[in-house]
């Protein structure tokens, strides 16, 4: 980020490139285009929170005509641990003042969407999105039955790392791992077979406590322990679909349908 004009000259010619080779790359005018491609900038800040504008300004472009299609925002520096919580004011000046121009997308401590890290300006849009209604234990779903309201926050999205290694039904509004979602990775890790070893990390994150406020855990941690010694993926299927059995109550083990 100390070097605006290259990372400049680096996303034209990315978008260049794309489009030389028949990818569309018109940005809002190739939104529904199955060749849609976009070009895109994640940056994190600078102390001095002139030198970040400096850098989207330059990167960015010209409002009007933009050399991105979105910027993602991880409101911390470079030197910033992730222990350490994001800038939520750093993430506010910079989302007021680039939201008109483009989407810009959070990065950092997405965790669960009941409870983001930032601090909207009317306390009914905490979200994204309003989610009145409790999630569906029936369908397992999360979706609200209410029309969603618009957030004032000035973001367009959220990206998570963390949070969505431990709990995949994050961006469905699941405030923890649900068995739905490891069952589903199970059918797809069944159809697209994963090394034992990385199947079992997978296992391993969502049936532990999760990343946001909710520490609810699939599994304790004896029963995550033995995951490791597990030799072959039948003998993880086995051992989820007796776990499954155990804590939920629910006869025949893990789906195979999803």
């Amino acid at each position: 980020m100390g070097r605006r004009e290259l990372v400049r000259d680096m996303v034209v010619e990315a978008r260049a490139r794309l489009a030389a080779e028949g990818w569309a790359v018109g940005r809002e005018r190739d939104v529904a285009s199955p060749r849609g491609r976009s070009v895109s900038v994640k940056i994190r800040v600078h102390d001095d929170l002139r030198r970040t504008m400096d850098f989207l300004d330059t990167v960015v472009g010209h409002p009007q005509d933009r050399l991105v299609d979105w910027i993602t925002i991880h409101p911390r520096t470079r030197r910033t641990p992730s222990t350490t919580p994001i800038r939520t004011d750093a993430l506010e000046i910079l989302a007021s003042k680039y939201a008109g121009t483009l989407p810009i997308l959070l990065s950092g401590d997405v965790f669960d969407l009941s409870s983001l890290p930032f601090r909207p300006s009317t306390p009914v849009l905490s979200t994204l999105t309003v989610k009145d209604d409790p999630p569906n234990a029936t369908n397992n779903t999360y979706e609200s039955s209410s029309t969603p309201t618009p957030s004032n926050t000035n973001l367009a999205g959220f990206m998570s790392a963390r949070g969505l290694l431990a709990n995949p039904a994050l961006f469905a509004g699941a405030p923890s791992c649900p068995w739905h979602a490891l069952e589903t990775f199970m059918c797809n890790a069944a159809r697209c077979p994963l090394p034992l070893k990385l199947a079992v990390h997978h296992v391993s994150e969502m049936c532990g406590p999760g990343m946001g406020a909710d520490k609810t855990a699939l599994l304790p941690k004896r029963d995550r322990v033995k995951l490791a010694e597990l030799g072959n993926m039948m003998e993880l299927v086995d051992f989820l679909d007796e776990k499954l059995e155990e804590h939920t109550g629910r006869k025949g083990g893990l789906r195979r349908d999803l």
